[in-house]
């Protein structure tokens, strides 16, 4: 039996596109190169990370320094750590600094990845904003840091990304981090009566404080036919947690712990009396 096939047509040739790389950055052309010339799973598992990211850190310097020669108004400072650059800004210069980065020819960082907090008690400015931006262009990433404090406003970024709204939305909520200008600033993960920020240092996680600040019960109440919400008082016992091994008592008993460790036995009535 014979299987005839006719064609019925030739599908158009298409020319690829010719892409110029010489406005790339050269940390982005070079990424490519080792991403493209190493197979899944191929590297040995004693490399040195510092060889590694050799290739890249002296390209990811001269990208972060003009940066900075091109905003030299309002990035204070950047870092690379192995392929991650860091650019360093002050609140004032979250509008600008990122219009640069979402515009510019050699940046086009047109994605907020993620928008971060982290809470630092003992700085000035205790607060720490980190935004995660990605330029598909370039398949490169970078990050940009700011500061703030419980009275100092961050500019929004809504106006520049869309995305930004929740991810600010989760910052307010989890750290207090007020953004002027935002749309809909309002609690995103907690619930709408809950009071404080829990991922702040200074929030509290035990019963030392008569009401618990933030800890707050929403429930139905039947005789107002409303929904309230009422303070919860979370009480704990104390309790002493002895840590040494059962095994560690294998034999004659002999405790192996130094002197200053070990917890001396209660004294028996009798003698306790006497005295």
């Amino acid at each position: 039996m014979t299987l005839l096939v006719r064609s019925v047509g030739r599908a158009p040739l298409v020319r690829p596109l010719r892409i110029a790389v010489r406005s790339v950055p050269r940390y982005v052309s070079i990424s490519s190169k080792l991403q493209a010339s190493t197979a899944p799973f191929s590297e040995p598992s004693g490399i040195d990370g510092k060889e590694k990211y050799a290739a890249l850190s002296e390209p990811l310097h001269e990208y972060g320094s003009y940066l900075v020669q091109a905003l030299p108004k309002f990035i204070q400072q950047f870092s690379v750590l192995r392929d991650e650059l860091t650019l360093y800004i002050a609140p004032s210069a979250v509008v600008p600094v990122l219009t640069f980065l979402r515009d510019h020819s050699q940046c086009q960082f047109s994605s907020v990845m993620d928008i971060s907090g982290a809470d630092y008690p003992t700085r000035s400015q205790r607060f720490e904003v980190v935004y995660h931006f990605l330029s598909v262009r370039f398949a490169s990433r970078i990050r940009v840091k700011t500061h703030a404090d419980e009275v100092t406003a961050v500019p929004s970024a809504t106006g520049l990304f869309r995305g930004a709204d929740w991810y600010e939305r989760e910052v307010w909520d989890l750290f207090g981090v007020f953004f002027k200008d935002h749309p809909d600033l309002r609690r995103i993960l907690t619930d709408y009566g809950f009071e404080g920020h829990p991922l702040r240092k200074d929030f509290p996680l035990t019963s030392f404080f008569s009401v618990a600040q933030g800890y707050t019960e929403v429930r139905y109440d039947e005789e107002k036919k409303r929904v309230v919400y009422e303070p919860l008082q979370l009480t704990q016992a104390f309790r002493n947690f002895e840590s040494s091994s059962p095994w560690e008592m294998i034999g004659d008993g002999a405790d192996s712990r130094p002197g200053s460790f070990k917890v001396p036995p209660p004294k028996p009535v009798e003698e306790a009396q006497k005295k």
